[in-house]
């Protein structure tokens, strides 16, 4: 789930910037060409940045009869992207300690 979460924050900026940037060249050309008297390009007010996303829940450890084959989950999580490297310390710890 975080790294769904990362993803989605990162397409989010990614099309908020792409979205600023086009919109001052459009302006910035409509005055060139439109004859404006100014000549000069005025700023933009600036936007609120978006609400912060909750910080991820810590990975809760599934009910498994094996810890190895836990274990083994886990580590596929986090190759894939998954887990941080915090959120796989802390799983495996709570695997290891029960």
């Amino acid at each position: 789930m975080p790294g769904l979460l990362r993803g989605m924050a990162r397409v989010a900026v990614v099309s908020g910037t792409a979205t600023a940037v086009s919109n001052r060249v459009s302006r910035r050309q409509a005055s060139r060409w439109g004859g404006d008297a100014g000549g000069y390009y005025e700023e933009p007010p600036q936007a609120q940045p978006p609400p912060q996303a909750p910080p991820p829940q810590p990975v809760a450890a599934a009910p498994a009869d094996d810890p190895i084959t836990r274990l083994q989950e886990l580590g596929e999580l986090k190759s894939q992207g998954l887990l941080t490297e915090e959120e796989f310390a802390a799983a495996k710890a709570k695997v290891l300690a029960g």
